[in-house]
């Protein structure tokens, strides 16, 4: 029989609370930023009937926003996760 290291329940659930905030600030995180690139690059009044190249240009938006996001992350919190959150 080989002998397994298994992780403690503690850090099962450790694991998952950290993985559980980290996934929650980035679907935060793309909602606020993607939600901006629509305002932005279709206009509030038109953001239900954005063209083809406004609905292109609020994705480069969002994108460039979470590139962003992930950079100030590194730079404030954790060198090594692009989570603004301690800990994750």
């Amino acid at each position: 029989m080989s002998n397994y290291l298994l992780p403690t329940p503690e850090t099962v659930l450790k694991t998952g609370k950290t993985y559980a905030r980290d996934l929650a600030e980035r679907v935060a995180a793309t909602f606020i930023v993607a939600s901006a690139g629509v305002a932005i690059a279709a206009g509030p009044a038109d953001m239900f009937h954005a063209s083809f190249w406004e609905s292109v240009a609020a994705g480069g938006i969002a994108a460039a926003g979470s590139l962003v996001k992930g950079m100030l992350a590194r730079a404030f919190g954790s060198k090594n996760s692009a989570s603004t959150l301690p800990g994750v």
